[in-house]
Parts: C-alpha cells; sequence; structure tokens
C-alpha cells in the first residue's frame, strides 16, 4: 500500500486506506456479509430438530482407526441434510429410522469439525424428546412415536 499519507488533507485518504485494509481481513468479512449463518445448516441457531434418514459410521482421522457412529438427519426447519454423531456407548441401537432428533454444534474451533471425525459438525442430544444421557443411563425408556 505504501507510505500513509499524512498533512492537512489526509483524513479522507487515511479512511479510504483503511477501509480497503479490513476487506483483506477474513474475520472481518466473513462477520460483516453475515457468511457464517447463510452457509449454516441450522440458520443461526444452536439446536434444530431432525427425522434421521439413515446410520453410518464413518472413519476417523489418522492415526485413529475406529469407526465413529453417525446418522444422516433431515432437518424440519428447511430439509436441508446433515451429518450428527451420536456420543455414547451403543448410543446407535437406540437411534432408528425415522426417529425426530435433537442436534446441536459440537463446539470444534469457528464452527468446524471437532476431534479426529471429518466433516462432522453436530451431535445428537435427544431422541424423541428424551435425553439421550438420560435413555443410555436406563434412566428413561425409549418412547414411540
Amino acid at each position: 500500500m505504501g507510505k500513509k499519507a499524512n498533512g492537512i488533507n489526509a483524513a479522507k485518504k487515511l479512511v479510504k486506506r483503511r477501509v480497503q485494509s479490513r476487506w483483506m481481513n477474513k474475520k472481518y468479512v466473513r462477520k460483516t456479509l453475515d457468511l457464517k449463518r447463510k452457509s449454516d445448516p441450522l440458520s443461526g441457531a444452536s439446536q434444530a430438530k431432525g427425522i434421521v434418514l439413515e446410520k453410518i459410521q464413518l472413519e476417523a482421522k489418522q492415526p485413529n482407526s475406529a469407526m465413529r457412529k453417525c446418522v444422516r438427519v433431515q432437518l424440519i426447519k428447511n430439509g436441508k441434510q446433515i451429518t450428527a454423531f451420536v456420543p455414547g456407548n451403543e448410543a446407535t441401537k437406540l437411534v432408528d429410522e425415522h426417529d425426530e432428533v435433537l442436534v446441536e454444534c459440537i463446539g470444534g474451533k469457528m464452527g468446524r469439525a471437532k476431534g479426529d471425525i471429518p466433516g462432522v459438525r453436530w451431535h445428537v442430544t435427544k431422541i424423541n424428546d428424551q435425553s439421550l444421557p438420560a435413555l443410555l443411563g436406563g434412566k428413561l425408556e425409549k418412547a414411540r412415536k
């Protein structure tokens, strides 16, 4: 960009220079153009309900070799499909196709995937309006829909 302008009538040039500089900052561009909300399947919400389409297993990234249990979910609010992780030991046995699940963000860096599951940004918290930890602990029986 060169040397900064200085002098009596330099303000306009300094303001123009500052505006140009800000558009080179990735965080400023994403915030100003509201790109996170536009690209987010949950459209800015922290949680969303969806219908389970299928159960799948994803291979963990190196150096782990586990098969992570996930489900394909179609969101009720906008019809978009996402992949959600099902946390807990043998939790996939509780999830069936056409169940209604509540998904929320896993909480990776800058909205990205967390841990060793590639491309998965959400996890299941409730199945048919019943908490997943309570179902896993045997405190609740799974409701029939």
